[in-house]
């Protein structure tokens, strides 16, 4: 009887004993681990910039005349020759949906245009306007293709639609070069890109 009492006794006690225990308070984080989460977080938005992809931006410019002014006209004479394309392509998608035709113009003074007609591509960040001499892959291949190889940016993208005209340099031999790709430069991507042929 008392060995049953002392054990029913000692149960009680153990049992009060772990009920009146302080239950383990949660650990913070430091102050400095939330601030370098918030700063890496920002970077990398920063660095995406994903709210470009809902925006658009229509750019419509006119086909560029020359540059100089033309002489007095005579009775009988032969009209100024006008912009004459030189070579074009149709734009194929790659990382983004892009479509339009792009045009080598070449202008009575001699200076050269590629002109983009009918864009409609993805917004996004850092675009470009390339001339290159590598083929154009449908499909993935729009990833570490067209910086490869021999390229000359021609500017920033003016807008994601519409039609926008690029002065090419004068020192830039055409010969050597044979696409034009919509390029993100800062994740080296094409956007979309067009072969270009004779016109």
């Amino acid at each position: 009887m008392t060995s049953t009492g002392t054990g029913a006794g000692s149960g009680a006690g153990a049992a009060t004993g772990s009920a009146s225990g302080t239950r383990p308070r949660r650990r913070r984080l430091p102050a400095w681990v939330l601030v370098a989460a918030a700063l890496v977080l920002g970077a990398g938005l920063y660095g995406a910039q994903p709210w470009k992809l809902w925006q658009n931006s229509t750019v419509n410019e006119a086909l560029p005349t020359a540059s100089t002014a033309p002489g007095p006209s005579r009775p009988g004479a032969t009209p100024a020759p006008g912009p004459k394309t030189v070579a074009q392509g149709s734009l194929i998608s790659h990382e983004h949906s892009t479509t339009g035709t792009v045009k080598l113009i070449k202008l009575p003074d001699g200076s050269r245009t590629l002109r983009l007609e009918n864009l409609d591509t993805s917004s996004g960040p850092d675009l470009r306007v390339w001339l290159t001499d590598a083929p154009v892959k449908e499909g993935a291949d729009g990833w570490f293709v067209f910086d490869d190889g021999k390229y000359v940016s021609l500017g920033k993208l003016k807008g994601n639609k519409g039609d926008q005209n690029y002065e090419i340099p004068a020192d830039v031999n055409l010969a050597d070069y044979s696409s034009v790709t919509i390029w993100c430069d800062r994740f080296n991507v094409s956007f979309g890109a067009a072969a270009l042929q004779a016109a």
